[in-house]
C-alpha cells in the first residue's frame, strides 16, 4: 500500500461523479462557496466593533475624541 497515483484519483472521481451526477456535485461548490463566503463577511463585520471598543477604551482612559454633539429636544406633551 503505498501512495494514491492519479490514475487511483480518477477513478474516484468518475466513480463520485456516476453516484451523484454532475448537477448534483455543481449545487454542492455553490453552497460550499456561498458558505465561504458568508463566513468572511462575518469575520469583516466582527472586525468593526472592535473599532467601537477602542473609542470607548480611549474615552475610559481620559483621552479626548473630537466629534460634533447634536442636541436631542423632546417635544412637550409627546
Amino acid at each position: 500500500m503505498g501512495s494514491f497515483s492519479i490514475w487511483h484519483w480518477l477513478i474516484v472521481l468518475v466513480i463520485v461523479v456516476l453516484v451523484f451526477g454532475t448537477k448534483k456535485l455543481r449545487n454542492i461548490g455553490q453552497d460550499l462557496g456561498g458558505a465561504v463566503k458568508g463566513f468572511k463577511d462575518g469575520m469583516k463585520e466582527a472586525e468593526g466593533p472592535a473599532e467601537g471598543a477602542q473609542s470607548q477604551q480611549k474615552i475610559a482612559e481620559g483621552q479626548v475624541i473630537d466629534g460634533e454633539a447634536k442636541e436631542k429636544v423632546e417635544k412637550a406633551g409627546s
